[in-house]
């Protein structure tokens, strides 16, 4: 079977040849590089909108040999406008990345090199700190019972929770928790320490709690599926692997039946582990350890640890004589 033609891309802005070179660099993008269909969307969305602003700029069609000639004040200019627009740093990152890609396919084509692009800096992008939840809201996302209204078989309800539970519990991040084998969970009273592999294949030791033991042994003996020793311990409806993004639709689920904001995620669950630990009195760098932080400062964003705190440990810890 051949594949269907791109669709023919047309631009008021721009000569025939640069909507012909969008078109098939579109396509290869698609194709070769398995972009997904809402990125192609994104990237062609920002391609045209640069066109359209530097013909405005130029005062005439955008050319091939015109755009291979673009200079970095050209770039500096688009980005400007559109920040003017109030577009959010990591949308002009992607628009940047965009224009990068078309420009490494037309000097890949033969087709001029477009050396201003490579030149412009990358607009930063604020760090935005995690939003914990409250400790009462967080436990309540690990109650199997908040479901009950579910039309859902309730092993599957009890393997949501579980799940959840460990989130919270341990601090693991969702692919961490969704990789353990049976093997490397102990039963109720016969352990408290998950050994956890995480970025970059790096393992660590994590405390678990036993309620947290309890409710995955609850989950295990409802099961209908053979949990062998090897195999994953969370499973799907089917048997198969357990996808995340089962687990995120049913937080979205709860939230809505706990009047959680959108912001209470999975991976909100970690946050409020580290931050719950740090209000209690954590230290800091233990609780980077438990997340598996290569970095301290990524810790301290990580539980949103302001100046205010930190005078507070300095308080209370620092000899003063």
């Amino acid at each position: 079977m051949s594949k269907a033609a791109a669709p023919r891309i047309e631009l008021a802005s721009a000569d025939p040849s640069i909507a012909q070179e969008m078109t098939r660099w579109l396509a290869h993008l698609g194709a070769e590089r398995r972009l997904s269909p809402k990125t192609l969307e994104a990237y062609g969305r920002d391609l045209r909108q640069c066109l359209d602003f530097l013909s405005n700029h130029w005062g005439e069609r955008v050319t091939l040999e015109r755009f291979a000639a673009l200079e970095a004040t050209d770039v500096r200019a688009f980005m400007a406008m559109r920040r003017a627009d109030d577009i959010a740093g990591r949308s002009l990152m992607r628009a940047l990345a965009g224009l990068r890609s078309f420009g490494r396919f037309l000097e890949r084509e033969g087709k001029g090199k477009v050396g201003a692009l490579s030149a412009i800096r990358a607009p930063k992008v604020a760090k935005s700190l995690p939003k914990p939840l409250p400790m009462a809201s967080a436990k309540r996302l690990a109650d199997a019972d908040e479901r009950a209204g579910e039309e859902r078989e309730t092993w599957i309800l009890a393997r949501d929770a579980a799940v959840m539970a460990l989130l919270y519990g341990s601090g693991l991040r969702i692919s961490e928790a969704l990789s353990l084998k049976r093997r490397e969970v102990p039963r109720p009273g016969e352990g408290d320490v998950l050994v956890v592999t995480g970025k970059g294949n790096k393992t660590r030791m994590v405390p678990v709690l036993q309620n947290v033991l309890a409710l995955i042994q609850e989950y295990v003996a409802m099961c209908p599926y053979p949990l062998p020793a090897e195999g994953p311990i969370f499973v799907g409806a089917r048997g198969g692997s357990l996808s995340p993004r089962i687990i995120q639709l049913a937080m979205e689920r709860l939230r809505g039946a706990l009047g959680l904001p959108d912001s209470a995620t999975p991976h909100a669950l970690r946050h409020s582990f580290a931050t719950h630990l740090l209000s209690r009195g954590g230290d800091l760098r233990a609780i980077q350890e438990l997340l598996g932080h290569s970095s301290l400062s990524t810790t301290q964003v990580y539980t949103g640890i302001d100046s205010e705190r930190l005078l507070e440990v300095y308080a209370s810890a620092h000899p003063r004589r």
